[in-house]
């Protein structure tokens, strides 16, 4: 069974679903199985842990499955010869998030990789199709980690008419089973990158209680804000602030964070030292609003063969049923 789309043409792989590049936590091993289940692993690079990210695309040297590399934008500007390590292993895409990407547009396109560029809103898309991007991932605010405003639902059918066909567009933020993947295929979106539902896999290289607390987690259990990043001393340029599980670090702070500007030495010790203990009462667990449909944690091949499935049995339910009205 597979799902075909310009996306899965593209990129050369059986099923239109993508793993989002989290942070060190998208290692080779995560990224491996899904494109060995015929999805698109794309690593995590992150911020640009330059031994992380040598080890890890090591690792694909020797892998016939297609993979990617994805890297924070404005982080990379801080360190543009992460991108010679990550092309020197010929990943099959690039995928920027979160700034402009004209000025590594043509070292990618040269070196034979495509481009991802995700975005936000219509002006960031115009600004990667202007870069040369060849696919476009479109976020809504739903998603873990960092992003902005739009909601997918709002967002996808915006940057789909804005693309207008020339290239494909993915979809991604709330989606953690196959009915997202056919939902946003009705809203002309050509597949789906995932990262809470593969956060929550036994690939994964995140801690076993972060992975715990995203499948206790509930609908709703998510905030978006700027808590996490002022506990870590990372406050990210605007618009963009960040997704996580409540937890008790979490409540403490929620419209108190101007106290917490300006007692931010302090909390920032006791959130690395938390962070470093395991301790996620206090540290963060990057997740986004699809924790309430995530309830175990297999492997990375048996959540895209359950989305895979799902999807198209629903969509050949929907196309059986035209079938049968128009009959």
């Amino acid at each position: 069974m597979s799902i075909e789309t310009p996306l899965t043409g593209l990129l050369g792989i059986r099923h239109p679903v993508l793993l989002a590049p989290m942070d060190l936590i998208a290692g080779a091993r995560l990224a491996a199985a899904v494109s060995g289940a015929g999805g698109f692993g794309i690593l995590g690079g992150g911020y640009g842990e330059r031994i992380w990210l040598e080890q890890e695309t090591a690792k694909f040297r020797q892998q016939a499955a297609p993979f990617g590399v994805g890297f924070i934008t404005w982080s990379l500007a801080k360190q543009p010869d992460l991108l010679d390590i990550a092309l020197a292993a010929r990943p099959r895409a690039i995928m920027l998030s979160f700034g402009d990407p004209k000025p590594f547009a043509p070292r990618i396109k040269y070196a034979g990789s495509l481009l991802i560029c995700q975005v936000q809103d219509e002006a960031m898309a115009q600004q990667a199709l202007d870069a040369d991007a060849d696919i476009l991932v479109a976020q809504g605010s739903e998603a873990g980690g960092h992003g902005a405003s739009r909601t997918t639902i709002d967002l996808v059918p915006s940057i789909v008419d804005l693309a207008a066909g020339r290239v494909p567009v993915v979809a991604a933020g709330g989606i953690g089973d196959g009915r997202g993947l056919a939902a946003m295929m009705m809203l002309g979106a050509t597949g789906v990158l995932l990262g809470t539902r593969f956060y929550a896999s036994q690939e994964a290289d995140g801690a076993d209680e972060a992975k715990r607390r995203i499948c206790a987690a509930r609908a709703g259990s998510t905030t978006r804000g700027i808590i996490f990043d002022l506990s870590r001393n990372n406050v990210w340029p605007a618009p963009f602030n960040g997704r996580c599980l409540i937890n008790d670090h979490a409540r403490r702070w929620m419209g108190r964070e101007i106290e917490l500007l300006q007692n931010v030495k302090a909390v920032a010790a006791d959130y690395a030292a938390a962070k470093a203990a395991g301790n996620f009462d206090i540290a963060a667990v990057i997740a986004g609003e699809a924790v309430g449909l995530i309830h175990d944690i297999p492997p990375a091949a048996e959540i895209v063969d359950r989305i895979v499935a799902e999807a198209d049995q629903i969509m050949s339910g929907r196309r059986n049923s035209s079938t049968a009205l128009r009959a």
